[in-house]
């Protein structure tokens, strides 16, 4: 699922946009993500609205429509006090859309981040209204599902709990396809991770992680890999400390690791409601006022955030609506998710022979005096040496990584190729920080390689660290320590690290062979700051390549698939996978003629993925309903996917020069050996 965030200000409309959406003018954008656009727009009397306007590309599909229908009525079902009604929808419109009021305001985290932590009454209002919204949804038969700080928003009139695009009812009927996991990791309860379970008490949990956080400003099972935040709340307790005592108990019983042991949404709306009233009527005996008779009069006596304006929704008005235009009064705002529901796609790939390093690293990096070796000095895709240029004016993804950059060299500065020896723990602990600026160069290129990579796996929070070691020659990355980490994402880590110091140490042996010593480098990992016998991940030397052949095709790996079943968190390959698989099945549906192989349906379990280490698209299935046993099966899969994922991955490298995945494999299951078996890989040509 691709989540959109809605910052508080309008932003400009952008080429392409709608003037208008069933009744309401479009004057701009409050966001935008893989399934739709929310744009800024007034209904004919001047209310503000939101709009959420669905993708083209999810339109088409008979599925991903029903389960939008399936929203807009959950949507509808649901009435009550801090929540955002549903004005208008038309799920059957060429583009469905659904519209909602909008009222300015910053979600909980943007707030928190601001202004810091709610206090007094405004803390207890909070946990009123949030626990009251989550009481009407729950009475409505529906589950939230992704109560989290980005789905809270705090308007001038109070807090307002939104999205309702995972939502599920408890009939259960699911706005999102079956076995995904939905939610955001820190905000899912124990029960969820152990078994996908995802009913009220699970709401009711991420609750009390909600007003915790609004509390105390901290995350109640703190931040770092999802693995690490899953296993806190699976197995240890919540820091709840600075919390007023007297909210310490309903959110105990939240908080409880049993779904059976929590709090209903109702009770705790009750309980907190009684300690806001309390809050209230301390104040107002103070001022010798007259006492409020409602809840929600205590919610709003009690509420204390300023109104937030925004001029972008100022416009030149004719002077017959100018009035009401003026006078209108926002009173609910959009959800801050576009929903859609569509699998997690996965990537894995296998190391790729052109260097792809982003523009950012060649230009970005401290000048040394020198050439970049990502910028000149290198060789072009075909082979042959490129013209000593500007980075801008060659499109990087086409220079390869020299395969054997000291070939010819009489006398290289590096002189330990082919020395089989592994670095030891003693050359890693005398290595240094970069000292000259050519090791500055390198460490910038490592690092921002690294990280690019790490980012589309949700993994940036690995920082690493580059240290050089002249005399054994060789560059040290280090990682770590994260606590609890497992073992796949040190392994990304590690094939991350080796791909980019290879391909970095490999240009700069190819432009700088006399001067430049460094060639080998190393993989480690700290359990902790104080760790001086740090654990090597892997070892390589740059001349012997960065990747690997046979009989001169690239070929996937079980190293690529494991990084295949990591979630991606890049929008474009989330855009491209869905795409794809469409297309696989369509092709394939489309040769059953010819093939006379039964129709593909969802329930064949096809993913795709990418691998940002080896720039690889990966297609496999673990065959669940034994589709793919007989080579025949296997050869016409091959087919469609070659045919398919090339068309894609070099249309999209056309015309986007972001976009780096050219090769790609398919993998299917085999019963006789308990594992996936590859069957096809290759490269396309853009």
């Amino acid at each position: 699922m691709i989540i959109a965030r809605v910052e508080a200000r309008v932003q400009p409309a952008r080429t392409g946009d709608p003037k208008r959406v069933g009744p309401y003018r479009i004057i701009g954008r409050l966001g935008s993500g893989g399934m739709g656009t929310v744009h800024a727009g007034l209904d004919p009397a001047g209310l503000r609205v939101a709009v959420k306007v669905i993708h083209p590309a999810q339109a088409e599909d008979p599925e991903f429509r029903a389960r939008f229908r399936r929203e807009v009525q959950l949507s509808t079902r649901v009435q009550g006090p801090c929540l955002i009604p549903l004005l208008a929808a038309d799920p059957d419109a060429e583009n469905p859309w659904l519209a909602t009021a909008y009222a300015p305001g910053l979600t909980l985290d943007q707030h928190l981040a601001t202004h810091g932590a709610l206090t007094g009454g405004t803390l207890y209002a909070f946990a009123t209204g949030t626990a009251q919204a989550l009481a009407a949804i729950h009475a409505a038969g529906v589950v939230h599902r992704d109560v989290k700080p980005q789905n809270v928003i705090l308007t001038p009139a109070g807090p307002r709990v939104l999205d309702f695009g995972i939502a599920h009812a408890a009939d259960g009927t699911s706005v999102t396809r079956t076995g995904v996991m939905t939610g955001t990791p820190g905000w899912i309860s124990p029960e969820q991770y152990r078994t996908g379970t995802a009913g009220p008490e699970g709401d009711m949990f991420a609750w009390g992680a909600l007003v915790a956080y609004a509390a105390t400003g901290r995350l109640p099972f703190g931040t770092g890999a999802p693995d690490v935040v899953a296993y806190r709340v699976m197995s240890e307790e919540p820091d709840l400390d600075g919390l007023p005592d007297e909210l310490y108990e309903p959110l105990a019983k939240a908080l409880a690791k049993s779904p059976a042991e929590r709090i209903f949404a109702d009770a705790a709306a009750e309980e907190c409601a009684r300690l806001l009233t309390g809050q209230a009527t301390q104040v107002l005996s103070a001022d010798a006022g007259p006492e409020p008779t409602r809840i929600s009069d205590c919610l709003t006596t009690e509420w204390s955030l300023p109104s937030v304006e925004d001029p972008a929704w100022h416009f030149p008005a004719s002077p017959i609506r100018k009035r009401a235009l003026i006078t209108a009064v926002a009173t609910v705002t959009v959800g801050a998710a576009i929903t859609g529901g569509i699998v997690t796609f996965y990537s894995s790939g296998d190391r790729a022979d052109v260097d792809l390093a982003s523009e950012r690293t060649a230009t970005s990096a401290p000048s040394s005096g020198k050439p970049s070796p990502l910028s000149a000095s290198a060789s072009t895709a075909s082979g042959a040496p490129a013209e000593t240029t500007t980075a801008s004016a060659v499109d990087l993804r086409t220079i390869r990584i020299p395969t054997d950059p000291l070939a010819g060299v009489p006398n290289p500065a590096y002189t330990r190729a082919a020395d089989e020896t592994q670095p030891l723990a003693d050359e890693w602990r005398s290595s240094t920080t970069a000292s000259t600026p050519e090791e500055r160069d390198a460490e910038t290129a490592i690092r921002d390689r690294m990280t690019s990579m790490l980012a589309t796996k949700d993994m940036d929070f690995m920082k690493p660290t580059i240290t050089f070691n002249q005399r054994a020659q060789t560059v040290m990355v280090t990682g770590g320590p994260v606590p609890q980490l497992t073992e796949n994402y040190q392994d990304v880590f590690r094939r991350a690290g080796e791909m980019a110091a290879c391909s970095t140490l490999a240009h700069r042996l190819k432009s700088d062979p006399n001067t430049w010593p460094y060639g080998r480098f190393s993989i480690h990992w700290k359990t902790s700051d104080s760790d001086l016998d740090a654990s090597a991940l892997g070892y390589g030397e740059a001349t012997d390549g960065c990747f690997t052949e046979i009989a001169g095709q690239w070929q996937g790996d079980e190293s690529g698939m494991a990084t295949a079943e990591i979630p991606s968190s890049d929008k474009a390959e989330i855009r491209i996978a869905y795409a794809t698989i469409k297309a696989i099945v369509a092709t394939w549906n489309a040769d059953t003629t010819t093939t006379n192989e039964d129709a593909l349906t969802v329930n064949d379990g096809i993913n795709l993925g990418f691998d940002p280490v080896e720039n690889a698209a990966y297609v496999w299935t673990d065959d669940p309903n034994s589709r793919f046993a007989s080579r025949a099966s296997q050869s016409n899969l091959k087919g469609a996917v070659e045919e398919v994922l090339c068309r894609k991955l070099t249309g999209e490298f056309k015309s986007n020069k972001t976009w780096n995945y050219t090769r790609w494999a398919v993998a299917v299951f085999d019963p006789y050996t308990g594992t996936r078996q590859f069957i096809g890989s290759g490269t396309c040509t853009p």
